[in-house]
Order: C-alpha cells, then structure tokens, then sequence
C-alpha cells in the first residue's frame, strides 16, 4: 500500500512533534533533577542538552519502530501510555547516552531514573492538557474518543498520520 504525500508529510509531523517533546520534557527533567539548591551557572546545561538530543533520538526511533510494527491507530488512553512508556524509555537511553562508556554497576541509576520519572509526568501532563478539544454533544463516545488526541498537531494532521 503506497503512502500519499500529504500521509507522509503527517507521519513526519507526527514522528518530529514526539521527539521535539520528548527533548524538552527531558531536558527540563535533567535540570530539574540537579536540584534547586544549584545557581542558573552551576545547573548542568551540557550534560542536559546531551541527553535531551538522545532522548529526541530515541523517540524518533520508537516511534517509527511504532509506525512499522502498525501500532498507530490507537484511541486517546492506549496512545497516551504507548507515548508515556516511551518517554520513560527514551529518557532512560538518553541518560545512557549520555553516561559515555557505560557500566551497568557504577552508572548513576537513581538519577537516570528520577529524570525519567519526571519526564514521564510532564509527558503526562503535556497528554492531558492536549487532550482538552470541545466535542459537539451529538458525538457518539467511540467519535469523541477519536477526537481526542494527546498530540499537540492539529487532529487532522494526528489523524492522517496515525490511521491506516
């Protein structure tokens, strides 16, 4: 089955607005976790930036990993946790990335897995504040549920891009 151009252009979209909000919401994460006892000069800015671009790596590569295996076409509640799982996973591997050569016995696991919590929170934050569209009140709760998207692209976009 050949894809259109306007199909093509959504999953993109799709694929680059998860990424684009993975790296934030990890990036916030890292210099949330170094404490708010730090200085703007002392937060760890490089470390941060480093793990936010494994992270939107890691996302991109999930996703379209998501798009192969067909798991797109999802409603609201199963696409918010598929999303949250892999921000959680992206993040891990962004901090991984980031730890150069890795040890599994002296890497720094309880701050690996702080950044990913709170990146996963904001994600879920981010899904629920996205999810927020007025449904007309003749909606059926299988149309709403379709209406509803925790994507931040405009649902026609999502919609091409996540439907078969």
């Amino acid at each position: 089955m050949a894809w259109s151009k306007e199909k093509v252009k959504a999953v993109l979209l799709d694929i680059l607005e998860r990424a684009g909000w993975s790296a934030g919401q990890v990036f916030f994460a890292t210099l949330l976790a170094g404490g708010t006892a730090s200085t703007v000069a002392n937060l760890p800015w490089r470390y941060a930036i480093t793990v936010a671009i494994s992270a939107a790596v890691s996302s991109a590569l999930l996703t379209v990993l998501q798009y192969v295996g067909r798991i797109t076409d999802l409603s609201f509640w199963p696409d918010l946790l598929v999303r949250l799982a892999k921000t959680f996973l992206a993040s891990l591997a962004g901090s991984i990335a980031a730890a150069g050569v890795f040890d599994v016995t002296t890497f720094n696991w309880d701050a690996a897995l702080n950044v990913a919590i709170i990146a996963t929170v904001t994600a879920l934050g981010k899904g629920l504040l996205a999810r927020e569209r007025p449904v007309p009140p003749a909606t059926t709760a299988k149309q709403a549920e379709r209406e509803a998207s925790p994507s931040t692209l405009p649902l026609e976009t999502y919609n091409e891009a996540t439907q078969r």
